[in-house]
Parts: C-alpha cells; structure tokens; sequence
C-alpha cells in the first residue's frame, strides 16, 4: 500500500467533511470564483493544452484522441457558462426529501447529502477536469482526479483553478487533488474504506477493468453505441438533419450515432440521407438491402453491429418493421442513447416506452445525450447502469441521503403492544 495515497485519501476525507457542511452560499462562492479563474486564466490554459498536443502529435496519439484532448476558448466559455449555472442553482444539500411525525415532539426527516470522496478515472478530455470537479463542488463531495497522461499540463492548470476557488473562500483545497500515474491509482482502489465512489469515464475496457479491481462501488458505462431508427413515417429531411448531425457533429463523442436502422418503408429517401452522409466524410457499411439503395456503401460485417467507432464511420442496416428494430436495439446497444425519427405518434410512443436505454428520444440527434444539454450544469459521466444514477450524472448523481430524528428524549422501549403507538403523520 502507498502511503502517499493513504495521505491523500484522508486528507480528502477531511476537506469534505468541511465543504458539505458548510453553507450553499459558500460552495456558490467557490463556483463564482471558479468560473472567473477559468477566465482570468484562459491565456495559460490554452498554452498548457497546447503543449499537450503538441507532445501527442509528437506520439502518434490517435486522431479522435486528439480531437479530445483539444480545448479552446469556444470549450472554455462552455465550461464558464456550465459552472455558473451550477452556482446559480439551489443548493442540493440538505434539501428535505420527507418530513413525518412519528409521534407528538418526535419528528423525522430525510435529506440529501454529500456522497463524500469520490475517485474519477477518465481519458483524453482535459474539460472533465472542471465538468467533474463544478459537480462535485455543488454536491459537497471531495474528488480525486485521474486524467490521461495525454493531458497532463492541462489537466494541472484546471485543477489548480479548483484548488485556488476553494482557497480563495477559505476552504480547504485538498477536496480537489490531481492524481498520476497507474500507480497511484492501483493503491487508491484498495482504499474502500475511505473512497465512496469510484467513475471510470472512459471506454469499456477501461470500466470493466475498474470494476475487477476494486471493492468500491464502481458507477461506470459501456461504450455509447446508440442507434437512430428512420421510421416508415420519417419526414425524409428530418431524418436526413438527424443521421448528419448524430454521426459528424462530434463523431469521437459516446452519444454520437453508430447505427443507422432503416425501415424497409423508408428506403426510397435512404440514398439522400446517404448522400448528405458521404458528402460530410461518413464512409458508410451497410447490409446489402441498404447497400443497393445507398449505391455506394462497404460491406458491413457481424462485428459492425454493436462497434462504437468513434470516427466518420456509420453502419446501416435495414429493418423490417418496427418490432425488428428495438429487438436490434436490445441485442447490439449499450444501453446508453437510441432515438427514432417519425410522424407516426404511436411508433414513437412505442419507441419511447420499450426500449430499455438511458435516454430515448423522439425526433432529436442522439447527440443531445449530455448534462449540459440537459441543463444539469455538466455531467460526471454517462451511466448505463441501473443502480443509482442513470444517464448523464450530474449534481443529483453525487448525492445520498441521510436520516434525521429530532426529539424530546422518547426511548424505543415506550412503543409497542400496549404501549404508546407510532403517529406516522407526514408533515409538509
């Protein structure tokens, strides 16, 4: 075992401790701070990301890696605008979620309240740096931060900035630590005594490793492979705008479009959308259905069924109906985004109601699977899981619940047959 990482894990205990108890005006404060560091510092920043990449271009780091790794003044206004609304919002901690007399002057309440530490692991994106950290400032929740090697220099420069907002109120900055090396990492999974929680955000592989690795509860995703569904009812130039920005809007993304299921009803607009897709640099493996009406398309194998590409590629495949293409759903996804383009209200109530994914839309790019979109503020990560939190985790995600009993001195042993009984009034 580390000692270092020892150290680091009870000193994150502590500062949590201190930040979820203290006032929501104050973990406001902190965000405000935050979001005027990130733009006081945007100059700074963007040279340490620039070192970044230029040392991955030096590496030979894959193109959608890169393409991640990038930030700009675009991604740091986002990022200023997801912290201040997360400071604009009302504080989550301590909010009542019931209130009930058990008996007269003795009362009950359940309110939320911080996690406590929490271990995120994730590739590439230096902006999950402050994506992360915002979220769990507003949750009360300390958080070790293990980014890629790929970003040191700026994943430094962010978590600086987080460190410095808290000072800067006055709390304590070890509620936000940067964490390197594999290492480092090995020892903290073992510390399930005083890690909470651990969110590998990431691919599979990297989630399904976590998970055999530790005792902690792990709070992952498997890879985004999300589908659009062109409905026999699809209005053609919807359905067009819709496969076009689900697939090249930012194809490295986990919510971008991998599959394309085509009702046979459909077909006859197929080779417009393929156009569209072809003209936007998307090479296109379809079935061979899809492939004659496509006129220019690879063929698609078994192993293009449930890929998550990451890049300008899509696969295509023609349904028969409807039934045809949740069951494909159910068998090739992840459980992570599917949507459906159609006029048809009942296709679409159908869609929505049976299949079984983290977020199901109708009539919208699979792409707007994303905290900020959702006006979370930002998100931790996506989960496909079932326990917990579900989809984009943002501030609720980060958050338990405790009991709270205020009394007059009643003793258990005055309740029962015979004796006093329970009121279980519940109370506004």
């Amino acid at each position: 075992m580390s000692a270092p990482m020892i150290d680091v894990a009870r000193a994150a205990r502590r500062a949590q401790r201190a930040l979820g108890s203290a006032s929501g005006a104050a973990r406001s404060a902190v965000l405000a701070r935050l979001a005027h560091l990130l733009e006081a510092r945007e100059a700074s920043i963007l040279a340490a990301n620039l070192r970044d990449l230029d040392d991955a271009e030096a590496g030979g780091v894959d193109a959608p890696l890169v393409k991640r790794l990038a930030l700009s003044p675009e991604k740091l206004a986002t990022l200023r605008e997801g912290v201040e609304q997360l400071a604009a919002l009302p504080d989550p901690v301590g909010a009542q979620l019931l209130r009930r007399e058990l008996d007269e002057g003795l009362e009950l309440t359940q309110v939320k309240s911080p996690l406590g530490v929490l271990l995120v692991i994730f590739e590439s994106r230096p902006d999950a740096v402050i994506q992360i950290g915002a979220l769990a400032l507003r949750a009360g929740d300390a958080v070790l931060l293990k980014g890629g090697a790929e970003a040191t220099h700026s994943n430094r420069a962010l978590v600086t900035c987080l460190r410095d907002a808290l000072a800067g109120e006055g709390l304590d900055p070890e509620a936000v630590q940067g964490i390197e090396g594999r290492e480092a990492v090995a020892a903290l999974l073992e510390l399930d005594g005083l890690i909470d929680l651990v969110i590998p955000r990431g691919s599979g592989e990297l989630v399904r490793h976590i998970q055999g690795a530790t005792r902690i509860p792990v709070l992952g995703h498997a890879e985004g492979v999300c589908h659009l569904v062109l409905d026999a009812a699809a209005d053609p130039a919807m359905a067009l705008e819709l496969a076009v920005d689900g697939k090249c809007d930012y194809p490295a993304a986990c919510n971008a479009t991998e599959t394309l299921l085509v009702h046979r009803g459909f077909l006859p607009h197929l080779h417009a959308v393929g156009e569209a897709l072809r003209a936007a640099g998307v090479t296109l493996r379809a079935d061979p259905e899809a492939r004659t009406a496509l006129g220019d398309a690879e063929a698609a194998t078994d192993a293009d069924w449930g890929a998550e590409y990451g890049d300008l590629i899509l696969a295509v495949k023609v349904v028969e109906d409807l039934g045809a293409a949740i069951e494909h759903v159910h068998t090739y996804g992840s459980g992570h985004t599917d949507a459906i383009v159609t006029e048809d209200a009942a296709a679409a109530a159908r869609f929505l109601r049976e299949v079984d994914s983290a977020s199901v839309f109708h009539n919208a790019s699979t792409r707007f699977a994303d905290g900020y979109r959702y006006g979370l503020g930002a998100e931790v990560g996506i989960s496909t899981g079932r326990i917990h939190a579900r989809g984009p985790v943002g501030v609720e995600g980060l958050l338990t619940t405790r009991w709270l009993l205020r009394g007059h001195g009643q003793t258990a042993r005055d309740y029962g047959p015979g004796k006093r009984s329970f009121t279980h009034r519940d109370l506004e």
